[in-house]
């Protein structure tokens, strides 16, 4: 397993970048996904780890730590290249977060689930949204930093199984209906909104789920979060625009 370089926006020469280490995926990714151009507001450059395929990253820790050294070797490779910060295109590979902070010397922000911690300490409970609801585990959130006491805490809601958004993203199609993906999201969120109204804010787990993000909130009222969000990226390239700027 290797990792392909490519290019997804416009890197001039001084103004920051971050870093997007990609699975190896095909389905579109509209304006909010993390892989489309503009999704950030800043310039962009991609990492294609070559095999690390949707359905075997989600469904299988063995398979991701298996993979683990082709993605320390994306990580490496863009942070030497300048990145100001690098994230990741699936919120599951939180499982090696420490391991990929490691291998670079730069914010390394694999999952929107890293935001977990900071909202507990705000808020009595927080909810995720995510692509399986069967395959996010304690151990999930325990490597995002959430305590062991605050893990009930986090209502967790997957998108239904059965749905065309899950069978297009995890079986990797080649097409996706964004008017019934965006439906089946936000069913999913009204299905978590009836079993805890309590919720003000939910977390966006899976990199594919932003697009639906504004259709959540409209169904909710809820403020969806998302790596889109991360306050650790946002700092690392406003640190960078000031560093540019001098």
């Amino acid at each position: 397993m290797t990792a392909e370089h490519c290019q997804n926006g416009t890197v001039a020469a001084n103004p920051p970048w971050l870093g997007l280490v990609m699975l190896d995926t095909r389905f579109p990714r509209p304006l909010g996904d993390i892989g489309h151009p503009d999704s950030f507001g800043c310039a962009t450059r991609q990492v294609r780890v070559a095999g690390a395929w949707p359905h075997e990253v989600v469904r299988s820790p063995s398979a991701l730590r298996a993979m683990a050294p082709a993605f320390v070797d994306a990580v490496k490779g863009l942070a030497d290249q300048g990145a100001c910060a690098v994230t990741t295109s699936c919120g599951f590979l939180v499982l090696i977060q420490d391991l990929l902070q490691t291998a670079a010397t730069v914010p390394v922000r694999t999952s929107s689930l890293l935001q977990l911690p900071a909202l507990l300490r705000s808020e009595p409970q927080v909810g995720v949204l995510t692509i399986s609801a069967e395959a996010l585990t304690p151990a999930h959130l325990a490597a995002a930093g959430v305590p062991a006491a605050r893990l009930a805490d986090v209502r967790v809601q997957g998108v239904a199984p059965d749905s065309h958004f899950v069978a297009a993203i995890l079986g990797n199609a080649s097409a996706l209906d964004l008017v019934r993906a965006e439906a089946e999201v936000v069913a999913a969120a009204r299905a978590l909104q009836t079993r805890a109204p309590q919720l003000r804010t939910v977390v966006l787990e899976c990199t594919n789920l932003p697009p639906y993000a504004e259709a959540v909130s409209r169904a909710t009222g809820w403020r969806c979060l998302s790596l889109l969000d991360d306050a650790l990226l946002r700092e690392a390239l406003s640190s960078s625009s000031v560093e540019a700027a001098t």
